[in-house]
């Protein structure tokens, strides 16, 4: 079932124009959402996410433990965003 934090992850990921967007429910349960990319063709109108519901992976147990470090308590307010790395050359 779909929860009220798993739409407002998609709903930001959509806004924002980020390539992921990731909410921290606890320190062992996250919810991320991924814009599917691929190399070629680009913009046919459709936009392809990938929802995540469950425990975190390295990069984000690692965010966990700077969070725990500074004092920041869970559930973490803002969600994460990180955006598509620049392109070589542009």
């Amino acid at each position: 079932m779909i929860s009220r934090n798993d739409l407002k992850v998609v709903e930001i990921l959509l806004e924002s124009g980020a390539r992921t967007a990731t909410k921290y429910l606890s320190a062992r349960q996250i919810v991320r959402a991924t814009r599917r990319t691929y190399r070629r063709g680009g913009g046919n109108g459709r936009t392809e996410i990938l929802l995540t519901i469950g425990a975190p992976n390295y990069k984000e147990r690692d965010f966990i433990k700077q969070c725990r470090a500074a004092g920041e308590v869970f559930p973490v307010k803002k969600v994460q965003l990180k955006f598509p790395s620049a392109k070589k050359g542009k």
